[in-house]
């Protein structure tokens, strides 16, 4: 979480012009941040490719005083109007957790698709989500401006029951997705929800000349 919120950080001021120049959709254009911010800070590296619904994979080693640990790190991207600013919205191929809320009353139980822990190659990898959601200001049809970066980090399914053990506790709020019309499963995750439970796990990046302060 640190090592993303830090080049979100780094790459801050850049995001904001590209976001102010380019005439592309914002969420291609967040996607495509995301990825240069991430490759230009660099991680540790496993020659070992991963695959999924995610704009950035990347197989490492995370080291620590007394061990070190192969990871499956997944970051992807979103991007939103300020309206709504305080929730992503994910796939289950997109988590590891069940999925449990309520919609229009009714209690929902869905199961995130994303293994916990990766097995590739006979190693195992510890699944690790991050989403980096892109706060802008829509001023024409082609021209934004970036407000904020809201970088999110999911629960491994292994923290179930500390952050989402059944629909009244939960983390979640429905997606804008329509059951009736046979649209994809979604839900969105609230951030308000998750930072409650563990504040580190939702860090918010303003603009320049705004000073950024980790939350913990």
């Amino acid at each position: 979480m640190r090592l993303v919120t830090q080049a979100m950080v780094a790459f801050r001021e850049e995001a904001a012009n590209i976001y102010a120049n380019e005439r592309d959709k914002a969420q291609d254009i967040g996607e495509d941040i995301t990825r240069e911010a991430l490759d230009r800070l660099g991680v540790s590296k496993i020659d070992q490719r991963l695959f999924g619904k995610m704009d950035y994979k990347r197989s490492r080693y995370v080291f620590h005083p007394d061990y070190a640990i192969r990871q499956a790190l997944f970051v992807d991207s979103k991007a939103e109007d300020l309206a709504g600013r305080g929730t992503a919205t994910l796939q289950t191929a997109q988590t590891s957790l069940r999925i449990m809320h309520f919609r229009a009353g009714v209690p929902v139980d869905e199961q995130g698709t994303l293994p916990p822990i990766l097995t590739l190659a006979g190693n195992e990898y510890l699944t690790t989500t991050i989403f980096v959601k892109y706060n802008y200001e829509q001023l024409t049809t082609e021209q934004f401006r970036l407000q904020s970066i809201t970088v999110a980090c999911v629960p491994n399914a292994m923290l179930q029951a500390r952050y989402n053990p059944d629909a009244n506790t939960t983390i979640w709020r429905a997606g804008r997705n329509a059951p009736s019309r046979g649209e994809p499963f979604r839900v969105r995750l609230v951030y308000e929800l998750l930072q409650a439970r563990m504040r580190w796990r939702v860090q918010n990046v303003p603009m320049p000349p705004a000073n950024f302060v980790w939350q913990q």
